[in-house]
């Protein structure tokens, strides 16, 4: 597994369970690290919520499944549910694809951008990373 920077883009925080999050005006974009989607591998399936679900920090929002196993999704802010990609139900390989890019997941408005701050940076999430294989 390549721990380099490519791996784990600097302008986004992480989550202890492998979620990252992209805040931009107010919008949260999320999705699945590089890391967390190479230990599935292949996936199969994704399931999320709903536009207008309210999704709590910390909290289970949706699962992946891959022909490994079934993996929950943390929200890694809390607020309300905008807009979901609407490409992974026919195309779900895309998360491996491009798990920063065409792979997000759902976006969301932020309730409180404090929030964001708690989570993890790309170099204390490759450290996390490390821990973990180890």
């Amino acid at each position: 597994m390549d721990q380099g920077n490519a791996s784990y883009p600097a302008d986004l925080k992480y989550t202890r369970e492998h979620e990252w999050i992209a805040l931009r005006g107010g919008v949260g974009t999320i999705g699945i690290t590089q890391y967390a989607q190479s230990e599935l591998g292949d996936i199969v399936f994704v399931e999320l919520p709903g536009a207008g679900t309210h999704v709590v920090a910390g909290e289970q929002f949706g699962t992946v499944e891959s022909v490994k196993a079934v993996s929950e999704l943390y929200a890694p802010a809390s607020g309300e549910v905008i807009e979901i990609n609407t490409k992974l139900p026919d195309s779900p390989e895309t998360v491996n694809q491009d798990p920063y890019g065409a792979g997000w997941l759902v976006k969301i408005k932020v309730a409180n951008p404090e929030e964001i701050n708690g989570l993890m940076t790309a170099q204390e999430y490759r450290k996390h990373v490390e821990d973990e294989d180890n």
